[in-house]
């Protein structure tokens, strides 16, 4: 098989592709198209940024009937960006063809979409929380749908929304062609294969390892949380990425670390799910416009990051598990270019860096940071800092009045060096011994009024991804 043209598209995709730029197709696109086309079944396991997006859309394109405007395929995708980024790629190949899609996402006004719904529109590319709002609603038809994609799978069964894919898809006539992509296969998406696919053809072109050829692998040790913000921004310095996603493990510690580069003269900005839709578009489109150099980002909100000009990627929080590793890094070294993974690794953290280089098949070298000698860490006692005194790194720091309550607009201390120093139950930071209890985050908040301990305790995201925690801080 020879490039696209042995794939037998209609000439119209064949000239959306060749105005994409593409000109070979990728091995998941080489080997789950055929079988898509024939209207089989496909089970397709590969890699971030494998090309997966165009192996399950040309199939759809082709087997669309464009004089219909009943919704005819649906794409379930678990976050908002991926939703938008799916529906963009399938508007580019498709648009010879005079085919609509439409995104349908929490987060964004439901009245526009229903509008749009009932114009007509040929592929429903949505999150499950704002279909199933649709369904309810009766603004959303699947009578019509003859094909049905789940992208990222296993992303959507992290994120609790396992029973919700099960009553959508139980709402689609029983004949249709199901396409599954994902870059893990745990047993609860097998057991939905079994429910709802029919002899599915297994396209299983990489269990979720990284192209060594095209990523290199960096970690620098550093001795405690403290360290961290002055270990990326010495990093920064020396290396001066053209572009750069930093990931951390909270929303708080991405707002904290942006506000932190900002002082520095860094062009910085935060996407995580506590931002609102028109703000978390203006910043991806500053990010794809290169206006700003770095994006820190929660996991959730990076998904579906198409990004081909990545340069690094930076891990200020090291994930838990080795696959959210192959996820994050996944964002750079992508068409073919070269990209580089680093990671801040803390000394009773060695046994998980192994642990992520024999899942991914890759072997990390060491680079030695340069961040000297940190302030001491300085104990808390009530009562005993005066407003407006700064820590270490340049935060402001909480305070206590007499009667040890925090005082309203008083913001906790910055992740990764600013504030220094251990803080108490509730002040937002947390103790440096503590940094695996889970029970304080980094860089995180304060609050007014003196809450229990655990409060900032870390939790899953939202199953629907526009809504908002239902704490804040105050600071």
């Amino acid at each position: 098989m020879t490039g696209f043209s042995g794939l037998g598209m209609k000439k119209e995709i064949m000239w959306a592709i060749t105005e994409m730029g593409f000109k070979e197709p990728t091995p998941i696109q080489e080997a789950a198209i055929p079988f898509a086309m024939q209207g089989e079944d496909v089970i397709g396991q590969a890699q971030t940024g494998s090309g997966k997006t165009v192996a399950f859309g040309i199939p759809l394109l082709e087997r669309l009937d464009p004089n219909s405007r009943q919704v005819q395929a649906l794409v379930l995708t678990p976050t908002r960006e991926l939703a938008v980024q799916v529906c963009g790629e399938l508007g580019k190949l498709g648009k010879n063809m005079h085919v609509h899609s439409l995104p349908i996402y929490g987060g964004a006004s439901i009245n526009v979409q229903i509008d749009n719904l009932r114009r007509g529109v040929h592929i429903v590319v949505g999150t499950p929380g704002r279909l199933i709002d649709h369904l309810e609603r009766g603004t959303l038809r699947l009578e019509g749908v003859k094909m049905v994609v789940l992208d990222e799978a296993d992303r959507m069964l992290d994120m609790g929304f396992i029973e919700d894919i099960d009553l959508i898809l139980s709402k689609i006539p029983s004949k249709h062609q199901t396409m599954l992509f994902s870059a893990t296969m745990p047993d609860e998406i097998m057991a939905l294969t079994h429910k709802y696919m029919h002899a599915p053809q297994k396209v299983l072109v990489s269990k979720d390892e990284i192209s060594v050829k095209e990523i290199s692998h960096f970690f620098a040790p550093i001795p405690e949380p403290r360290a961290r913000f002055r270990a990326v921004t010495e990093y920064l310095k020396k290396h001066k990425p053209p572009l750069a996603i930093i990931f951390t493990r909270t929303k708080m510690a991405a707002d904290n670390l942006v506000e932190g580069l900002q002082r520095m003269g860094v062009k910085a900005e935060a996407l995580h799910g506590d931002l609102s839709q028109r703000k978390r578009d203006t910043v991806m489109q500053m990010f794809r416009q290169k206006r700003i150099s770095v994006l820190v980002a929660s996991d959730l909100a990076a998904r579906g990051l198409d990004v081909s000009d990545v340069s690094h990627v930076i891990n200020y929080h090291l994930p838990d598990e080795p696959s959210i590793y192959v996820h994050r890094t996944g964002r750079t070294g992508r068409v073919g270019k070269q990209g580089i993974a680093f990671s801040l690794v803390l000394p009773d953290q060695q046994g998980l860096l192994g642990d992520i280089e024999r899942f991914a098949g890759i072997t990390m070298a060491e680079e030695k940071i340069d961040i000297g000698v940190l302030p001491p860490a300085r104990p808390w006692f009530g009562g005993s800092r005066q407003p407006g005194q700064v820590g270490h790194g340049g935060g402001q720091r909480p305070y206590t009045s007499s009667q040890g309550q925090r005082r309203e607009g008083q913001q906790g201390g910055h992740g990764g060096g600013f504030g220094g120093g251990n803080r108490p139950s509730g002040s937002g930071g947390y103790h440096s011994h503590d940094r695996n209890s889970g029970s304080r985050r980094e860089g995180g908040r304060g609050s007014s009024g003196g809450r229990p301990p655990g409060r900032f305790d870390r939790q899953k995201e939202k199953r629907e991804e526009g809504s908002r925690p239902k704490w804040h801080g105050s600071g």
